[in-house]
Parts: C-alpha cells; structure tokens; sequence
C-alpha cells in the first residue's frame, strides 16, 4: 500500500497546526484512488501515565478542563490519567516520569508500556503511548500543573475499585484513562507481583 502526497499546504499555524493534503493512495482491488483533500491536525505526538499504587491498590486520577468538551451535557472537567506531548529530542519514558511529577507531585519509580494508538486517524496525526506507572498515592494530592501552560489539575486519589466502577458507570469520558483502567484489570495480579505489591 502507498501514498502519493501531490500537495502539502499549512492552512494554519497556531497552537495546533493545521495541514492540507491532496493525494492518491492505492487502493486494496489494485490501483489509484481518486484525487481526495483532506486536512490533518498536527498536534504532536503524546504520552499517558496510570499512576497505580500496588500496595495500596489505589490509582491517582486527575480533573481538569478540556475545551473540546465544551458543550459536552456532563461538562467540560473530564476525569484523565496523566498526559503530556513529547517534545523535539525527547525521550518517551523521560516524558512519562515528568508528566507525572508536574501533574500529580509524586515520582513515579517504574512504567510497564501498555500500547501505542492512534487518537483519531481520520482527522489528526497524534499517537498515545500508554503506560502504567508505580507510585506512592499516599504522596499524591492537592491542585498541580504548569502555571506558564494554564494548567488548572486537581489530583484524586481512589481505590482501583472504584476506579472501575466510574469506568461501569460512564464517568470516564478520557480514551487513555479507559484503556489503562481496562489493561489493569486483566493485568492487576501480574503488575502486583512484579512490583511488590500485595497479592
């Protein structure tokens, strides 16, 4: 399968870029496709933490607006997991011990990758890779984040019950919090053994 890029425009350039393709890709019977123009978000590539106390058998969850849930009927605040983008010459699991420090103020002291995905191929470039991470919730609380990138994120500490719970009732609306919550109840006494944690 190939892609033939006959044209590549940046319509816009801001906190996002926004680019404009016009190309021919093959198609699966055997040749071209018509012309197509599609635009594409680039937004960067980003990575997820599930910080998961094993002892504790607690996750620490974070809160905080989201201007694409604007108008969304149970608010804007979404319950998350820790997020940041990689930034140019960065290193994925340096991201993920940041991320945690500056979301949740607490280290992270090991990460298990979970899986790469795709956020919505049919309109951005953007690619999760998810991680759990072992923290001391007890350390864990208050309100964090980068005052310089308005940061507002409020820190949650709740049982893995709980969590999953939330997750039953439609109260997690955050793709990656959902895949990592679900990865963790398959993955719970494996991931306990391996740190440590209580079985």
């Amino acid at each position: 399968m190939d892609v033939k890029i006959l044209e590549k425009i940046t319509c816009y350039e801001g906190f996002f870029k926004l680019v404009r393709y016009r190309l021919k890709h093959s198609l699966f019977a055997g040749g071209w496709s018509s012309e197509l123009l599609r635009e594409v978000l680039e937004r960067g590539h980003a990575v997820a933490v599930l910080p998961y106390d094993p002892v504790l058998d607690q996750v620490v969850l974070i809160e905080q607006f989201r201007p694409g849930a604007i108008g969304f009927l149970k608010g804007a605040w979404l319950w998350e997991i820790v997020a940041g983008i990689i930034e140019i010459g960065e290193q994925i699991d340096t991201v993920a011990y940041r991320e945690t420090k500056e979301e949740i103020g607490c280290q992270v002291s090991d990460i298990i990758h979970i899986s790469d995905f795709f956020v919505s191929p049919g309109s951005t470039n953007e690619t999760t890779a998810l991680f759990c991470g072992k923290v001391d919730a007890s350390q864990a609380y208050g309100i964090h984040g980068v005052v310089s990138e308005c940061e507002d994120i409020k820190v949650h500490v709740i049982s893995f019950t709980k969590a999953l719970n939330m997750l039953a009732n439609n109260e997690i609306h955050f793709v990656p919090a959902i895949v990592a919550l679900q990865w963790l109840a398959l993955h719970q006494e494996e991931i306990k053994t391996k740190w440590n944690g209580s079985s």
